[in-house]
């Protein structure tokens, strides 16, 4: 891919960047993500003075699974440093309910430019390229602009080209693949489970036997997959925007080629060492033991 079409921007979160804002400004719900109710705009308890985290390495082990699945995409750190100048909440009263306001807005804002990135990577969707460039403009303008502009901004609006551009892009990529795919199946496990009527976008999958199952192409937009089982499976070009990988079981899943993954479902997610993930993706620390 030509630089013109893989555009720098820091598109993960550095915590250490950021002045806490997705523990202040989001709310949370005692469940069995989080084991308190927090409302937004007040600080979670364990916030320390710094930032940090004081029970970080242990979110899991003490009722806070919905914070290790949480990932701002960057807008913490820019928020923090460009929007509001290096400015605290904690520091400047007068800031922190614009602060806390604008915050939720760019989170969205950077998702949609993470997608745009992965597209403009594909080349099945080198027709698009152009297109995808200027929302990618679009977005990040929306993204830099002042607090008042920011607040002002009608994400719908901003949102509905990218998401038609993102889905072709999809398209093209998964036609690409089955195009390519070889005639004999790729795997001998265990056949699919579930009838291919019900993959497709939005597909209640809740719990399904997937172990094993050829997804190569697949549309799984939207599609709810908690604890469903897809361990060996192939979802090469798999479209998983939106989709619901809570508790999903991936062990030697081939995820490394699927289209719209992003690093807060696989944090959601259950696998193992043979688990294949994207370049830009990590496997989680919770993924250490053989999944059970």
């Amino acid at each position: 891919m030509s630089p013109a079409l893989a555009p720098e921007r820091e598109l993960v979160a550095d915590c250490a960047s950021c002045s806490g804002l997705c523990c202040v400004a989001l709310a949370f719900a005692r469940s069995a993500d989080f084991a308190f109710d927090k409302p937004a705009g007040e600080e979670c308890v364990n916030l320390e003075d710094g930032f940090g985290c004081r029970i970080h390495p242990q979110l899991r082990e003490r009722g806070f699974k919905g914070c290790t699945v949480f990932d701002c995409f960057g807008a913490g750190q820019l928020v923090t440093r460009h929007t509001f100048g290096g400015r605290s909440w904690r520091d400047d009263a007068g800031i922190r309910a614009e602060m806390f306001a604008v915050f939720p807005i760019v989170r969205q804002l950077h998702e949609l430019l993470w997608y745009l990135r992965e597209a403009l990577a594909m080349p099945a969707a080198a027709p698009l390229h152009d297109a995808l460039r200027a929302s990618w403009d679009e977005v990040t303008a929306a993204a830099d602009a002042a607090p008042a502009v920011i607040l002002e901004l009608d994400i719908d609006e901003l949102r509905a080209p990218a998401a038609a551009l993102l889905r072709e892009a999809a398209r093209l990529t998964r036609e690409a693949a089955r195009d390519d795919a070889p005639r004999e199946p790729r795997r001998t496990s265990t056949p699919l489970r579930v009838k291919s009527s019900r993959l497709s976008p939005g597909a209640d999958l809740l719990g399904a036997d997937l172990r094993g199952a050829d997804l190569r192409g697949a549309e799984l937009r939207g599609a709810l997959l908690i604890g469903a089982d897809l361990r060996d499976a192939d979802l090469t070009a798999a479209e998983l925007i939106g989709a619901d990988l809570r508790d999903a079981r991936l062990d030697g899943a081939a995820l490394d080629r699927a289209i719209y993954l992003t690093q807060p479902q696989v944090d959601a997610a259950r696998g193992d060492g043979r688990t294949r993930l994207p370049a830009a993706l990590h496997r989680p620390s919770h993924w250490r033991s053989p999944s059970r």
